[in-house]
């Protein structure tokens, strides 16, 4: 065989080979970058404390309840060009390159399964009760959100509830979830 000739196709330092391997990292760097900005978009369309359009809210919960199936589609379209890059590696350093596409693309599919807003605001775990005369970290002009169940009332000040955003609790034995 020539020097440079795999016999899988063309010369690998022929144009069309060349030219077919620039192609593959082409259409996988396309495809890792059109999965991470699925996931990005509402990410970014979605934050909290800032002023939404009806239009970006309804363009990110539409793409949320997607990315993971597109995302799997992406992973099975990926793997493949991955697999055909690896095998024309020949230099140590061509690993960086191929390794960040498929964290590029990786991290995505991982992400879309992930609730971020659970990181930013985590769910308040444990609440714990005490008698309204004896709460001293609640002024009597604070806002609280009060639920009465059977004759069991509780209350949960606004002011506290505003990091983690959801307290579930039960209230006369009703399990409930309150948020404001």
């Amino acid at each position: 065989m020539p020097p440079g000739f795999s016999g899988r196709g063309p010369m690998e330092g022929s144009r069309s080979g060349r030219a077919g391997i620039r192609g593959t990292w082409a259409l996988a760097a396309l495809v890792a970058l059109g999965m991470f900005v699925w996931v990005a978009i509402p990410v970014v369309l979605i934050r909290p404390f800032e002023a939404q359009t009806p239009l970006g809210i309804a363009l990110a919960y539409e793409l949320r309840q997607k990315a993971p199936a597109v995302t799997l589609g992406g992973l099975v379209l990926l793997l493949p060009l991955l697999v055909r890059l690896a095998r024309h590696v020949t230099r140590g350093w061509q690993w960086v390159p191929l390794v960040l596409l498929a964290a590029l693309g990786g991290f995505p599919a991982w992400f879309a399964r992930q609730n971020h807003f659970e990181w930013m605001f985590h769910p308040l775990s444990d609440p714990t009760y005490a008698p309204a005369t004896l709460v001293q970290s609640v002024d009597d002009r604070d806002m609280v959100v009060a639920v009465e169940i059977g004759g069991d009332a509780v209350a949960w000040p606004v002011r506290q509830m505003g990091y983690h955003h959801i307290v579930q609790d039960k209230v006369g034995g009703v399990p409930v979830v309150s948020t404001y």
